[in-house]
């Protein structure tokens, strides 16, 4: 069984900061603050700990659990506003390539596609009802399950186990999300890590969260098929990490080889270095 988890903003969507502009709503609509969401990072968040950075923002202080109620209500009710008003913009954008890999997922045996998200399920289902994708998805993991990104992807993986009817292992579970903060998530979860390029995350934070896929989209699937033991490895190597930018992959042996290094810089020094000593001219 493979369980395989997919963030929703920069990785399966773009909604075009919807998302924001109705929490900003909200927190204008209860505090007067006009833009709380500038204060912070919303990228990589659970919309739990979104809601509450916000509402601090605007009202200076903690909300109370009925205000965080409140304030969650009202983002909610002004969601599918602002995600018309990016489709009407044209900023309502799918990730490339995403569709035809969820195609690809769907019909495969002993596979499980679910959701493993920061966003509400409420506000998740909004976002992406308009893009068609939401068919593909049985279960999830979501912003309202916990504050904790690794604790949304363990509920996420819980659901499967339940709708399959079998205990998934850990290293049965694969995570794709488009920031350093699902990358760090997956592996204090003990799952697999991969990354889209093309999202919101920080191209460097995301490289040096270390992992073990990194591509720009979907449109090139076979790293991705490879990475998930779907499709056979060309090189034949069982576990390493793949950096794929735009041309063949880059079969890198760290990561899950023994060389699980934060710094990818240093990391593929070391091994060039250590590629030269064996390689060199008259060494035994």
């Amino acid at each position: 069984m493979k369980i395989i988890l997919f963030d929703i903003d920069g990785t399966l969507i773009n909604a075009g900061g919807a998302g924001a502009r109705a929490l900003n709503h909200a927190v204008r609509a209860m505090t007067g603050h006009p833009a709380a969401c500038q204060s912070f990072q919303l990228q990589g968040a659970t919309d739990k700990a979104n809601f509450e950075n916000a509402y601090k923002a605007g009202a200076g202080r903690k909300p109370t659990r009925k205000q965080l109620a409140a304030l969650t209500r009202k983002y909610v009710d002004r969601l599918p506003v602002e995600v018309t008003a990016s489709i009407r913009a044209k900023k309502y954008l799918k990730v490339k390539g995403v569709e035809k890999f969820l195609i690809k997922l769907s019909g495969r045996k002993h596979v499980m596609v679910g959701l493993g998200t920061g966003n509400l399920k409420d506000g998740a289902f909004i976002k992406l009802e308009p893009s068609g994708l939401l068919k593909h998805f049985a279960f999830g993991g979501y912003g309202c399950d916990s504050h904790h990104r690794s604790e949304v992807l363990e509920k996420a993986v819980e659901r499967a186990a339940k709708i399959a009817g079998v205990k998934i292992k850990r290293h049965e579970v694969f995570v794709i999300g488009d920031t350093h903060r699902d990358v760090e998530a997956a592996k204090e979860a003990g799952y697999h890590s991969g990354a889209v390029l093309d999202g919101f995350g920080d191209p460097r934070l995301i490289m040096r969260s270390n992992p073990e896929l990194m591509a720009k989209n979907f449109v090139n699937l076979k790293p991705w098929l490879i990475w998930l033991g779907l499709v056979k490895d060309p090189k034949g190597v069982r576990r390493g990490t793949y950096i794929c930018p735009d041309s063949p992959i880059e079969h890198a042996h760290y990561g899950r080889t023994g060389l699980d290094l934060r710094d990818i810089e240093t990391s593929m020094k070391q091994l060039r270095e250590a590629k030269k000593k064996v390689t060199r001219p008259g060494r035994d």
